[in-house]
């Protein structure tokens, strides 16, 4: 099947339309952060570097990190970049960009987003690695794509003990790859993550205007669902890992908690720790994916 050039824009230097990466440019192991400042954080790690590219909040690196090749790239905040960047990075892997048609022998990527979280639970400290091994996307995103994964149980069971507000995108459930979470299981704490729409009303912050759901975080801290519990709000797990999967890629979510939204307490200065976590990232993707 050819991809019209409407569906698939291709730059005239052969690179993807948003990203500006050529499919030359592509490593099987991606790490994604929101913010472009951190690309050049995460990039002194590297070994070497091959090539760098960026346009508008996209900026990637691709090197190599003891012996492995990486590409780090950065997607702006939200799940509606992540629809972006990961049907770019499927294109790249998997669509011929001289002829546009889908090749023949699939490529799987090793897709791992890091960043930033207000934990949800008192017994998720601040700096503590949190690893999302189901996101509960609360965008709506998935929900715009045919035969996404359900988790009816899940889904079901969250909305009637929220009494969720009909007027709000219904959540979805997805899970997280399981080689992913397996490769994570002893360095960070894992469970159900909610994938949030917006960093004020949507993860329950009140500034000025009041809430559709004004209990949204005790009844959230409070469900229990598959021997697991939500432990962190952030806002692009969702869809990196329910577009990973119907694409055919392993991804996950590891975050770093700088708030505790129960306890109201946050630490801004975390670099440090976010220093660790990249560290862990790519001696995790190095060695087991």
């Amino acid at each position: 099947m050819r991809i019209p050039e409407s569906e698939l824009i291709i730059n005239p230097d052969g690179s993807a339309f948003h990203i500006h990466i050529k499919p030359e440019d592509l490593a099987d192991r991606v790490i994604v952060v929101g913010d472009p400042g951190r690309v050049a954080q995460m990039s002194v790690f590297l070994d070497s570097v091959e090539c760098r590219n960026a346009s508008r909040e996209f900026v990637s690196v691709t090197g190599s990190y003891k012996g492995k090749r990486f590409t780090l790239l950065s997607t702006g905040i939200g799940t509606d970049n992540i629809d972006i960047v990961m049907t770019e990075l499927d294109a790249l892997a998997n669509i011929d960009f001289s002829t546009r048609e889908v090749k023949a022998e699939h490529r799987s990527l090793s897709i791992l987003r890091i960043g930033t979280c207000g934990a949800l639970q008192p017994d998720v400290p601040i700096g503590s690695y949190v690893f999302s091994k189901v996101s509960i996307g609360f965008d709506g995103l998935m929900n715009w794509y045919a035969d996404r994964e359900s988790l009816e149980d899940f889904e079901e069971a969250f909305k009637k003990h929220m009494d969720w507000n009909p007027r709000l995108p219904d959540p979805y459930f997805v899970r997280a790859s399981e080689r992913m979470a397996e490769a994570f299981k002893d360095t960070t704490i894992q469970g159900m993550t909610i994938s949030a729409p917006g960093f004020y009303g949507p993860q329950g912050r009140v500034v000025r205007l009041p809430l559709a759901m004004p209990d949204m975080l005790d009844r959230i801290s409070s469900f229990r669902c598959g021997g697991m519990k939500i432990n962190n709000f952030e806002m692009e797990s969702s869809a990196l890992a329910g577009l990973a999967a119907k694409l055919g890629h392993e991804a996950g979510t590891v975050c770093c908690a700088i708030a505790n939204r129960l306890l109201k307490d946050s630490n801004p200065d975390y670099k440090r720790k976010i220093e660790g976590l990249i560290q862990l990232s790519l001696d995790t993707l190095a060695t087991q994916l």
